[in-house]
């Protein structure tokens, strides 16, 4: 253990030295370069290739910069950056390129190059149903009965407005069928959008209540343990590249085994067994960072209003609230600090209800293996992260669009505080009403896709350390 953790010093140290004796910089997208930042400019257009599907009003939407414009080539520079920022965290591309191309006078011409995104994925759909990789592995022994397999067709930018097509079938641990369609902008000006949704799921094991801080399951091998059914429909009003409001309706229906309401009686309210409900959810969003997989540079905000139900058991308010803030330290260095925080009204103590920390973006790195319910919580992430290295993979077959693949590496190092509220905490939930922390080092691995691995030795308040994994991409 003392080994460990003065690897973790030595590691800390020369990243933090080396990050504050480099000057802050940032590699911008441009070609020809203005003699003087003060000068003033002219747009005289805006010259697009490589959008061979994607229709020239959804790119432009995102570029900053019309024909006419006048503004600083110091003005220029920052637009021409946000541009290709703008453009990455469409997920339609794997690379932008945005650069002055010609300067006549004061009128500079602008190119924007785009190597776009492969869009129809009919591909092998394999994943762990386990909250993380090491609770597949350690506490599960690698079972792949906590599987899900089958086949996930998705057709992106299907029509060239950046809309999107799912048809998932999928069986293993959970049964599910679902279909999926969503068009970000149906108007002329671009502003409003839908998406409406199906799904059908069935599984033979379900996690019924929460003992030792950990998800107890139960199952049975003839029939099914939960059932659900959700169709929805998801307004969208985009006013700008960085604000976005969602306005969501959902009906669900779920039915649970007896013996479930037998072993957890308030898992639903009344014993039941069987509930149908509406789901209502306004969420806004705000959008400034580089690149959304894996920001190394602004800001972004997350915030959502739930309820749950129209009729007094099953009337849950919920409020989340999620930031992100990533500040450059230096060319290759940066911080990252993320927020989070849940207050629920009217849970009433049932199960369905608790979730909170070990779900969704709520991971306490060094925590894996443990989950914390609650009415209310919060959490406050932090990391130091450097990048030590990177290369071009060049890729050994033919391709206009995937001929280069940049990969990434990050040192990083981290800790964690977390809080998790209950009114009548299980007494062998000894994680609940009580500050949890955490911190380690590791190492996150970038690519195209938004494939990000993370790598991560962390320790805990309970006195265990250990190695973990950590992995997402656009599939």
């Amino acid at each position: 253990m003392r080994l460990l953790r003065a690897g973790f010093f030595l590691l800390v140290f020369p990243i933090v030295f080396s990050a504050r004796a480099q000057e802050t910089g940032r590699t911008d997208s441009a070609g020809s370069q203005l003699p003087d930042k003060n000068m003033q400019v002219m747009i005289g257009g805006i010259h697009l290739s490589g959008n061979k599907r994607t229709r020239d009003f959804i790119v432009t939407r995102e570029v900053s910069l019309v024909k006419g414009q006048l503004l600083s080539a110091a003005q220029l520079q920052e637009e021409l950056v946000r541009s290709h920022d703008q453009l990455m965290n469409t997920l339609l591309f794997v690379d932008v390129h945005i650069y002055i191309d010609a300067i006549k006078g004061n009128v500079v011409d602008i190119n924007v190059d785009l190597k776009e995104r492969w869009y129809f994925f009919p591909i092998p759909y394999f994943r762990l149903v386990d909250r993380n990789f090491n609770q597949w592995l350690v506490e599960q022994k690698a079972s792949f009965d906590r599987v899900n397999y089958g086949l996930k067709f998705t057709q992106q930018n299907t029509t060239g407005r950046n809309d999107e097509l799912n048809i998932w079938l999928i069986t293993g641990y959970t049964k599910q069928f679902t279909i999926r369609y969503g068009l970000p902008f149906f108007d002329r000006g671009l502003h409003h959008g839908f998406t409406i949704g199906f799904s059908s799921a069935s599984q033979k094991e379900v996690n019924y209540a929460t003992l030792s801080n950990k998800q107890q399951f139960f199952k049975q091998d003839n029939d099914y343990s939960r059932k659900t059914t959700k169709a929805e429909l998801i307004y969208s009003y985009r006013p700008d590249v960085r604000n976005r409001h969602y306005f969501k309706v959902s009906y669900n229906d779920e039915r649970i085994a007896d013996t479930v309401a037998v072993i957890n009686p308030v898992y639903y309210p009344d014993r039941k067994t069987h509930i149908r409900f509406w789901d209502f959810t306004y969420q806004y969003r705000f959008l400034n960072v580089d690149y959304i997989a894996y920001p190394t540079k602004g800001f972004l905000f997350d915030g959502s209003l739930y309820k749950r139900g129209t009729t007094s058991e099953y009337n849950l308010w919920q409020a989340n609230l999620r930031a992100v803030y990533a500040l450059p330290v230096s060319q290759k260095s940066f911080l990252h600090v993320e927020a989070l925080a849940t207050a629920k009204l009217r849970a009433n103590g049932y199960f369905y209800n608790q979730r909170l920390i070990g779900y969704g973006f709520y991971q306490l790195r060094g925590l894996e293996y443990n989950v914390v319910d609650g009415v209310a919580g919060a959490a406050l992430k932090t990391s130091f992260n450097r990048q030590v290295f990177s290369f071009i993979l060049k890729n050994p077959f033919k391709s206009k669009t995937h001929d280069r693949i940049p990969i990434r590496f990050f040192l990083k190092a981290y800790g964690d505080l977390g809080y998790a509220y209950t009114r009548n905490p299980n007494g062998t939930n000894t994680l609940n009403n009580t500050l949890l922390r955490t911190y380690g080092f590791g190492m996150d691995i970038v690519s195209i896709y938004d494939f990000v691995l993370k790598i991560e030795y962390s320790f805990n308040q309970l006195g265990r350390d250990g190695l973990y994994l950590q992995t997402r991409n656009n599939f």
